[in-house]
């Protein structure tokens, strides 16, 4: 507690070299975060970015570097050990008609504490990390050659609260986010906050400013201001004057509150991201001295019994959680990848981001303001008095000292994005234990922003880690199906801060299978089904939105990762196409085709906007190849029928597109199924056989059976061999293995982690081998004795060139839980192209998604040493990473199919035809392709899965299994 003790001294510090334009709640202080100023009188360019080079030694070493801002050192090669102090520094060029401003610099954040220093002169200090804070350097500055050096400590007090570089598998530390050098006049807007009241009919508005003064120069001022709002086209909607503020004292702050009548505005949503522009403007003597601007969305948030509103409609929040990650970088992220995140996420119909778990940059706000994005704003605060953080077994989480560093996380979250209309929730921190501490912070941020709502990730109920918080909005993670019906129980909104996890513990599996995730869709849609009907559930947040892995400049690769809907690289996984259909807006609940009297199409639409009729989204109609676009007036929050006219019905494609220009969703529809059925011809079947061997020759294909095993040990065409064994049965067990590295939350993700092997059951020997002679072809009956089962199995060789094998299997004593089972092929490496016609579990999926209804997906090996390929941006789809057993899209299963074949450079092929029940799951190994088809297929092994992911498990002891497995080979 010692070392908690000095931190307190150096918030308190902090808070007294900065504390010129601060106030305080609850005897906390609020430091000042000035807007940046868009101009100043006298001042050609008000504003300097600080980005790029800067110099960079580690305290006590004699080395010399240079290092990028923003940045993390450790993603740079520099290693800063604990209780060791980095050294930034940088030569400051001050505008020559800067002379006579207040200067100031911005960090907008540095983990996890900074002594900032000009000319050797202390001008502030900050513990915290992902938030901004300010220092005023004016009265350390030289008329010239002055140095700015910024002292760095990381794994301080603040990342302990936060698990920050626990949760990243290394040390956060550095400039993580930008730096600006600023000037303003001598007096200056501290602060300027907007919020905007709707009267009771959401009709028209108040926009209430409330603005700070500081009067930093020598004498006595008066002041006021000037606000001018204009809307997205430039129009001036008011221009307004505050009153004279007079007598306004050397060193003395005057807050100024002003409120604005406007007409009918313009409302912003998700859906509907209108925003207006502020200009304030500081005038002394009637003169302007220095403008801000800022964005304003008129928007209005309340909780009114167990539902969220949102400009007096109810909202359900659909979306994700968000790390700030790239490969690369780590958690210093670009600009333009805050962006990119915003319109990915956008695009795939979420309408929520929760910020997990720190505060996002200015960059993603500014995003989610334009792009339409409700978001979550959680303080960097994480497992407090959780299981994942072991430093909780020394330390009391009651303890009154870790208070002030609470406070301030929450407290300097409010201040960096209480001007963004996006954000509509405060997260008080994550996955920790309600305590008389956590009262007074909800307290604090409460007074500090009465406006927006707050939320304590907790949960809500059970006797786990309920400790009954009272946040506004009531908190659950990873509910199961009961989750939804659970929420109208509770007086409260309920959050499902995180739900329906990414499969991603399960590592090995993964990388054997990325199939698994292609069965993510269809229950996530089942489950957010449940919640949007469940009035008190208000959504969740789907874990995760991104990849957590880091590549180390050592050639490691740690992190949480592969838990995200889209990569570390930002390309959509096929969770993202999943959930973009799970959260789609408009639903086609049912379909009616022309039938005699009915020359239309009839579709029972659904539409699951909060705020915007389907008048707003165009609908676009291609009906038997024909084009045509289709109108709409279903009101948000209901259904209704659409007509599409129509004298005959083949094939159908509607194409919903959201306004803000983006395809929502898209469905394709056919009159009938192709049949299946290679249409085969008559072909002679005989056989042979010797002492050791069955020789059957169909047609022109020549197969041969063991008559100790039972197994098809060679199938020809010619002299090219086919097939080199099969099929066998095979049974792979769910594995949920992680790699297996040291850990106390989960966080094993590594190099050194390979695809599994899979393999058909031993076969001892086969019994009652016969062979008979039937009306439709040739049929071979055996019983098999396994190495740990037995089973029966039968070939029939058809007259039109078929091969049907059926079989059953018995466990008796195996308690085994299958991930799959069927029969399995081998094959000559050559066969190396896969074809699929699949039954989807939707009707449309994009060309690019392994989980599309049809299409053709090359072997493409590529030797990779370890987990992925360190330090490498791929260039192709995700869909084309590729490892020793093939690419994702070659060797992922295809759920339901109704035929797939293997085809080699010339045109030979074995083609499996199903009833769309069966799984195709072909990869190589051991210089042969493995061809599974099974029987039976799981969602997969990932321990974090609930229901109704986790559906459909079984076991096999005392279970007869079966299946049956049709082939042709050409």
């Amino acid at each position: 507690m010692q070392h908690i003790n000095k931190l307190f001294l150096v918030l308190c510090l902090f808070f007294s070299l900065n504390s010129f334009g601060q106030s305080s709640i609850n005897d906390f202080n609020i430091p000042r975060v000035s807007p940046l100023p868009a101009a100043v009188t006298g001042v050609e360019q008000p504003r300097i970015l600080l980005n790029g080079k800067w110099g960079f030694q580690v305290m006590g070493h004699a080395a010399k570097h240079s290092i990028s801002v923003p940045g993390e050192w450790e993603m740079q090669g520099f290693t800063v050990n604990e209780g060791e102090t980095a050294v930034y520094r940088l030569k400051l060029d001050i505008p020559a008609d800067w002379k006579g401003q207040r200067i100031k610099i911005r960090f907008d954040g540095v983990s996890s504490h900074a002594l900032v220093r000009v000319n050797n002169v202390k001008v502030g200090e900050h513990e915290g990390s992902f938030v901004p804070f300010e220092a005023d350097i004016t009265n350390a500055l030289n008329p010239s050659d002055n140095i700015l050096q910024v002292e760095v400590q990381a794994l301080t007090i603040s990342d302990r609260l936060a698990c920050t570089s626990q949760y990243a598998v290394h040390t956060i530390g550095g400039l993580l986010r930008k730096v600006v050098l600023f000037a303003v006049p001598q007096t200056n807007i501290a602060s300027n906050v907007a919020t905007t009241v709707f009267d009771p009919q959401f009709k028209n508005a108040a926009l209430k400013l409330q603005s700070q003064l500081a009067n930093e120069s020598a004498s006595a001022t008066s002041a006021q201001f000037q606000y001018i709002l204009t809307d997205a086209a430039g129009k001036v909607i008011f221009e307004k004057l505050s009153a004279l503020e007079k007598n306004i004292p050397s060193n003395g702050l005057r807050d100024i509150n002003t409120t604005i009548s406007v007409k009918q505005p313009e409302q912003w949503n998700p859906e509907h991201p209108y925003l207006y522009h502020l200009k304030s403007s500081l005038l002394l003597d009637g003169k302007v001295v220095q403008s801000i601007t800022q964005n304003v969305g008129f928007r209005q948030v309340e909780v009114k019994g167990n539902q969220l509103f949102v400009n007096g409609k109810s909202v359900k929040l659909h979306g994700v959680n968000r790390h700030s990650i790239y490969p690369l970088t780590g958690r210093s992220v670009s600009p333009e990848l805050d962006r990119k995140d915003a319109e990915l996420f956008r695009n795939a119909n979420c309408n929520y981001i929760r910020t997990s778990h720190y505060p996002p940059s200015e960059e993603f706000l500014n995003a989610a303001d334009e792009l339409g994005l409700f978001v979550e704003s959680e303080a960097s605060l994480c497992w407090i008095n959780h299981g994942a953080s072991p430093i909780w077994k020394k330390w009391d989480y009651k303890d009154e000292r870790f208070l002030p560093y609470m406070v301030n996380a929450d407290v300097e979250n409010v201040l960096a994005g209480r001007n963004h209309p996006s954000i509509i929730i405060w997260s008080l921190g994550n996955e920790s234990v309600w305590s008389p501490l956590w009262a007074k912070v909800n307290k604090v941020v409460k007074q500090l922003d009465p406006s927006r709502p707050t939320t304590f990730h907790d949960q809500c109920w059970g006797g786990y880690n309920n400790a009954h918080s009272k946040a506004d909005i009531a908190v659950y993670h990873y509910p199961g199906t009961n989750g939804p019906a659970a929420c109208d129980t509770m007086k409260r909104p309920v959050l499902f801060g995180e739900y329906a996890h990414i499969s991603c513990y399960s590592r090995r599996e993964l990388l054997t299978d990325p199939g698994v995730r292609s069965s993510y869709g269809k229950p996530l849609e089942m489950m957010y089904d449940s919640m949007y009907y469940h009035k008190g559930c208000l959504g969740g947040a789907i874990w995760a939105g991104i990849d957590d892995i880091f590549h180390m400049p050592d050639g490691r690769i740690v992190g949480y990762g592969p838990w995200g809907v889209i990569d570390a690289w930002r390309r959509p996984k096929p969770e993202y196409w999943g959930v973009k259909k799970a959260y789609s807006p408009i639903k086609i609940k049912s379909i009616k085709f022309p039938t005699a009297g009915k020359k239309y199409v009839e579709l029972l639409v659904e539409n699951r906007y909060d705020f915007t009729s389907l008048k707003g989204a165009a609908i676009i109609v291609v009906l038997n190849g024909q084009p045509q676009t289709v109108k709409a007036d279903i009101l948000p929050r209901s259904s209704g029928i659409i007509k599409i006219p129509a004298t005959e019905f083949k094939t159908l494609q509607l194409t919903f597109k959201d306004p803000r220009g983006f395809i929502a969703d898209e469905e394709k529809y056919e009159a009938e199924a192709h049949s299946t059925e290679l249409i085969g011809q008559n072909v002679e079947v005989s056989f042979t056989e010797n002492e050791a061997a069955y020789f059957v020759k169909q047609g022109n294909i020549q197969y041969s059976i063991s008559k100790n095993t039972g197994i098809i040990t060679s199938v020809r065409k010619g002299d090219t061999e086919i097939l080199n064994q099969g099929p066998v049965f095979s049974m792979v067990s769910m594995n949920d293995d992680d790699g297996g590295k040291p850990n106390v939350a989960g966080e094993t993700y590594q190099n050194n982690i390979y695809p599994l092997k899979n393999y058909p059951l031993y076969t001892l020997f086969a019994r009652d081998l016969v062979a008979q002679k039937i009306d439709s072809g040739l049929k071979f009956s055996m019983n098999i004795a396994y190495a740990d089962c037995k089973g029966k199995q039968t070939y029939l060789f058809t007259n039109d060139g078929k091969l049907i094998t059926e079989y059953e299997v018995q466990y008796s004593n195996a308690d085994i839980s299958p991930y799959q089972y069927g029969l399995m092929l081998q094959l000559p490496k050559s066969f190396d192209q896969l074809s699929w016609k699949r039954k989807g579990e939707f009707t449309a999926y994009p060309a690019n998604d392994i989980a599309r209804s049809e299409g053709t997906a090359m072997l493409n090996v590529k030797h990779v040493d370890g987990v992925e390929e360190w330090g490498v941006v791929p260039t192709s789809d995700w869909k084309d990473d590729a490892n020793d057993l093939g690419s994702n899209d070659f060797r992922s299963t295809k759920r339901y199919i109704q035929n797939a074949s293997l085809q080699d450079h010339n045109g030979d092929s074995i083609t499996v035809l199903s009833d769309a029940t069966q799984a195709s799951r072909s990869w190589l190994q051991d210089e042969h392709l493995n061809w599974l088809i099974a029987d039976y297929c799981n969602n997969g092994s990932e321990p974090y899965y609930g229901s109704p992911h986790s559906n459909g498990r079984i076991k096999i002891k005392d279970n007869t299994l079966k299946g049956k497995l049709v082939i042709v080979v050409k």
